[in-house]
């Protein structure tokens, strides 16, 4: 089969390789649909040592049946599928108690680190456990339910922030994620969303998919102007979704006393935690890691059309022109939101 491997950091090439073994509890998926992550860029050039080459990336992925394992039980040969991109255990401590995205010996799709490996789906085929996997109906383009995985992290990250009907949070950072959750806490009753970006285009997509304000800090104080909207007592939550210092120091500025902050963004391994704010402030900080069996309510909001993904989308592209766009990627292209790769186009 044919799969992009990356053959060393900043170094990927189309490649063929042995098409993966079905086991008895797998499905062998070929590929329809793979979108490149954010993680898979930072893994490009090593940056967040868990891309470690050789290694097949890729996480975000849709497809059809083509094999089934011999104990594979509801699933059978030309099924629509998605699945996760977490690959859960089912045995250890939190799994049985629920905590799928916290299992002790899981592993990730298109990941490689001292701890496994685990070839991903920038791949005609891809192998994956039937526990991970789930049925799409045949109105969700392959592309829309490539994007599955990475609404599952903005549902999630909405289930752990405390709902506060008709209330007020902000969310730093309109990248793609960042996108999903100011849809995500729309639909969860907040009635003012304020997006804070770097990025002018951004901030108007943010507009067009249910935030009410926006602020780009380049410009002006964003503390300043969520004060001004939240008649200075500050907002009820705030998310952040990029991971780094300064937008982590910003959610606890603009959060009200007794409010909340969710932790989504995983860019940088440590940032300075504000003790004193958050102790005299008694504020709640919650971290959001993954989903945890929340894709089946995404796969009804996709088709639904309560999210909307397709403004998401800048471009589809094969196999062979996916080296380009890591590139691109890499480089910071200006509007470059989502690339769907098509393996077997």
């Amino acid at each position: 089969m044919k799969a992009l491997l990356l053959q060393e950091y900043k170094k990927l090439a189309v490649v063929d390789l042995p098409q993966p073994e079905c086991g008895p509890e797998d499905l062998l998926v070929q590929v329809k649909a793979c979108g490149i992550c954010g993680s898979d860029i930072h893994g490009f050039d090593g940056s967040s040592g868990r891309r470690i080459p050789p290694l097949v990336m890729g996480h975000e992925a849709a497809g059809i049946v083509v094999e089934v394992g011999s104990a594979v039980r509801g699933f059978s040969v030309g099924d629509r599928v998605t699945f996760d991109s977490t690959v859960s255990c089912g045995k250890c401590h939190f799994c049985r108690a629920g905590s799928i995205n916290l299992c002790e010996n899981r592993q990730v799709l298109g990941v490689a680190c001292n701890e496994f490996r685990r070839q991903g789906a920038f791949a005609q085929f891809v192998t994956v456990p039937q526990h991970i996997a789930y049925p799409i109906p045949e109105s969700l383009p392959f592309e829309h339910a490539a994007m599955i995985e990475a609404v599952s992290i903005a549902v999630h990250a909405t289930n752990r922030t405390p709902k506060h009907l008709g209330g007020s949070v902000v969310v730093v950072g309109a990248g793609m994620i960042g996108l999903l959750c100011i849809q995500t806490l729309k639909l969860a009753g907040f009635a003012k969303i304020i997006a804070i970006d770097l990025e002018d285009e951004k901030l108007q997509l943010a507009l067009k998919l249910g935030a009410t304000h926006s602020v780009n800090p380049k410009k002006e104080d964003p503390v300043a102007r969520v004060m001004q909207w939240t008649n200075g007592r500050g907002a009820d939550a705030s998310m952040e979704v990029v991971g780094a210092k300064p937008t982590v120091s910003t959610c606890f500025q603009v959060v009200r006393r007794g409010g909340s902050v969710t932790l989504v963004g995983n860019l940088t391994p440590a940032v300075e935690l504000p003790l004193q704010t958050v102790v005299t402030r008694e504020l709640s900080v919650f971290g959001s890691c993954a989903s945890n069996g929340e894709i089946p309510q995404c796969i009804e909001l996709l088709s639904s059309g309560a999210i909307q993904v397709q403004p998401l989308i800048t471009a589809t592209a094969s196999l062979e022109e996916v080296p380009q766009w890591f590139d691109r990627l890499y480089a910071g292209e200006k509007g470059a939101m989502k690339v769907i790769v098509t393996p077997n186009r």
